[in-house]
């Protein structure tokens, strides 16, 4: 058996909090930094409907990579369109709505658990972060933590999404590790648990309650449904739980 050498996590709801309701807290203070004759709710619904064919489309290796910051302020762009402002304003309040948007999620607070968790793992293992996301509000968040990573990886660097093999290949790369030395835990069973495992990476699921399986991939091998979990779980040889 391979021994472990590092630890590789997601981070939004898997190392910081990210609930909708803070989105929509965000959505308030858009509407209201920018005067808009609508409700926060209004602009949400317009926004999530260009937000999920983002989603769709950015898992497709054989379309253009596309920042967070483009694909939000695109969907921004359209919503504002669909809700009646004038054309020679749309550019300028989707980018400050994006930046506004960028400016909250960069301050996401840590899990109560994540601190001591990341300490302990760091005192036996490499530790990295690999995020969908872009580095303008991940690396301030990252700050925020107060932890030292062996490694940053997000999908702007790498040019690529979860759970594209590229991403985590790139990963590994900087890592100098081979796959089964490495151990990736992330919240998401399609993106973290399925796109990790598909190149030989020991995925752990982090069940908190709020994500289900989905029926077509292979279930994980391995849950915990906190990060104070981990530690035993290595050291047990990650056996199936």
């Amino acid at each position: 058996m391979v021994e472990i050498k590092a630890v590789i996590f997601d981070m939004y709801q898997t190392l910081v909090q990210d609930p909708a309701d803070q989105w929509r807290i965000s959505f308030k203070a858009i509407v209201d930094e920018q005067g808009l004759d609508f409700t926060p709710d209004e602009l949400w619904r317009h926004w999530q409907e260009s937000e999920g064919r983002f989603r769709r489309r950015r898992i497709d290796p054989a379309l253009p990579f596309q920042t967070y910051f483009d694909a939000w302020a695109g969907g921004f762009r359209s919503a504002f369109k669909a809700m009646g402002l004038p054309p020679d304003s749309l550019d300028a309040r989707a980018d400050a709505a994006t930046r506004r948007f960028f400016d909250d999620l960069s301050r996401r607070e840590p899990f109560p658990e994540t601190t001591q968790a990341l300490r302990e793992i760091g005192k036996d293992y490499r530790i990295a972060v690999l995020s969908n996301a872009d580095d303008g509000y991940l690396l301030p968040n990252l700050e925020l933590l107060g932890v030292e990573f062996d490694a940053v990886l997000s999908s702007e660097m790498a040019r690529s999404y979860k759970p594209q093999p590229e991403l985590f290949r790139e990963m590994l790369r900087r890592l100098s590790l081979p796959p089964e030395a490495t151990i990736y835990v992330g919240d998401r069973h399609y993106e973290d648990v399925f796109g990790a495992s598909r190149v030989g990476i020991n995925a752990v699921w982090l069940d908190r309650g709020g994500r289900g399986l989905q029926d077509d991939l292979p279930p994980p091998r391995h849950r915990i449904t906190s990060l104070l979990e981990l530690p035993a779980l290595i050291a047990n040889g990650l056996a199936p739980g």
